[in-house]
């Protein structure tokens, strides 16, 4: 579904999904397979990890599958100064020997990544940008002017806030709803940063997108996401956590409004759409 939509790359093992539940070899094995059906698109794997050496493993195979650079969030649940946090990445960076994207999520890390972090980050290793997530808008501004002085990227997690994130000079996305509507992310991508002209009569794709999200945040995720690939007719497979009987509840209700609000969109459904 999203080769067809015509997206531009892959964040695998990404934050929408359960990657902090997976072991070192599915976490490896989902590597390769994201590769090889990529089908040539460019895979960036997420290898962040509470245990230092769990994530250089997981670079270091990375490396191995072909890939071409890494995401790495804060590592979780401790508390690191900036300095810490510093010589953590240049040492992940030297010993997996690929460029990093660096992934800002403090609401998940606890740890926010500083501008002045970034920066010397950037002039001491090899940086390809940097993945705003979370709830400070605003730091996507700090972010752009610094990847202009530096030549590093700037993609957002913000999947309906792309119209802002291009004006600020941000390059991209990689957000969660691309799992469910790839293509209106590439519509609006083509809108807001290739000058693309709506059809007549067509319906903005940040409007569609607004309302996914919105109905998206009945749930928490990684249940909604799962709820939208379901809808979508694809399986997402199994969860791997304790649901209630209250959220079990609110995802088949997702599952059913998003499917009908896809259908009455004619986006293509997976086989095993009902």
């Amino acid at each position: 579904m999203q080769r067809e939509a015509g997206i531009h790359g892959i964040l695998t093992l990404g934050s929408t999904g359960y990657f902090p539940l997976f072991s070192l070899d599915e976490r490896k094995e989902l590597m390769e397979q994201t590769v090889e059906l990529g089908g040539g698109l460019p895979v960036i794997a997420n290898i962040s990890d509470i245990d230092e050496r769990n994530v250089i493993a997981l670079g270091r195979h990375a490396k191995k599958a072909g890939l071409q650079m890494v995401a790495v969030m804060a590592p979780m649940f401790y508390p690191l100064s900036q300095a810490d946090l510093l010589a953590y990445f240049l040492h992940v960076v030297e010993e997996v020997e690929l460029p990093l994207l660096l992934y800002n999520f403090p609401e998940r890390s606890g740890i926010k990544i500083e501008i002045n972090t970034i920066e010397r980050f950037a002039q001491r290793a090899p940086l390809a940008g940097v993945k705003q997530s979370g709830a400070d808008f605003l730091y996507h501004h700090d972010l752009v002017k610094l990847g202009e002085r530096w030549d590093f990227a700037v993609l957002t997690g913000e999947d309906t806030q792309l119209k802002a994130v291009a004006e600020l000079g941000g390059q991209g996305c990689i957000g969660g709803l691309s799992n469910i509507v790839p293509e209106l992310l590439v519509r609006a991508y083509g809108q807001y940063w290739l000058g693309e002209s709506l059809e007549v009569g067509e319906v903005s794709p940040t409007e569609r997108l607004s309302e996914v999200g919105a109905m998206f945040n009945r749930l928490e995720f990684p249940l909604n996401v799962a709820a939208g690939i379901e809808a979508r007719g694809f399986d997402p497979g199994s969860w791997r956590r304790t649901v209630s009987p209250v959220s079990k509840t609110l995802y088949r209700e997702l599952v059913d409004d998003l499917r009908d609000k896809f259908t009455a969109w004619k986006l293509p459904m997976g086989d095993k759409a009902s």
